[in-house]
């Protein structure tokens, strides 16, 4: 199959983001910004219970001076049930082995991303960006690169069109993304405005839920690879 994603970035193309106010679709929103000549965002309400992210993400899109349109999704919460959109159910603690963790959200990157693809046409884009990711997938199936790549082939055959769906994101671990944020120059900007807790916590979050334990961890290790790099670029200084 060909790979959508493996292309010269056409930099006097625009590009529409998936944002959702947390760490990795903040991270892609800025690393679009470093590869089209516009940029445009889309984000959802769809009854999570922490809509605090919706306008975390109007600000953010805002301070970068992208252009965002937040849209009422709220039928995918009422379509299933599962932690982040019904509070009487308490969230898992761990990934379950023979199925996905409560916390996900079922056909919800399927919609999102439909939607964008019918938005971006509207503006005249045909690439989009989303912040989903394999390595670090939490369990969800609609995070996965096969997912990605059947439904980049059937928005095309549904509207006759040419889309890319950038996945910056895929093969990268939560230190690679910290990385990532870091040398695009909003790792602050990431760490301390984005939400990512499914407590509901900005920033570092409640450090107990499954995404505040995955978003430190990683964390952890790249300010460690960073401080030790750093040491030894100033012992190599020292020793010229």
């Amino acid at each position: 199959m060909e790979d959508f994603r493996d292309l010269t970035f056409p930099h006097h193309e625009g590009a529409l983001v998936v944002l959702s106010g947390g760490q990795d679709s903040t991270t892609c929103l800025f690393w679009a910004l470093k590869r089209f000549s516009h940029v445009r965002a889309i984000c959802f309400r769809y009854g999570q219970k922490h809509v605090e992210e919706v306008h975390l993400a109007e600000g953010i899109a805002r301070e970068a001076g992208v252009p965002i349109t937040v849209l009422d999704a709220g039928l995918i919460g009422q379509l299933s049930h599962n932690a982040l959109t019904d509070s009487s159910i308490a969230m898992d603690s761990e990934t379950p082995a023979d199925a996905p963790p409560n916390t996900f959200v079922p056909g919800r990157n399927l919609f999102f991303l439909s939607i964008a693809a019918v938005h971006a046409r509207e503006h005249g884009l045909r690439h989009l960006v989303t912040g989903v990711s394999q390595t670090d997938f939490s369990g969800y199936p609609d995070c996965r690169d096969a997912f990605i790549r059947s439904l980049n082939v059937t928005l095309n055959l549904a509207m006759d069109d040419q889309f890319v769906i950038h996945t910056p994101l895929m093969w990268l671990d939560k230190c690679q993304t910290w990385a990532l944020a870091d040398s695009l120059g909003v790792l602050d900007l990431v760490r301390h405005r984005t939400l990512t807790c499914y407590n509901g916590i900005v920033g570092d979050g409640c450090g107990h839920c499954p995404a505040c334990r995955l978003r430190r961890r990683g964390l952890e290790q790249y300010l460690a690879a960073k401080a030790s790099e750093d040491e030894q670029q100033t012992e190599n200084t020292l020793t010229n």
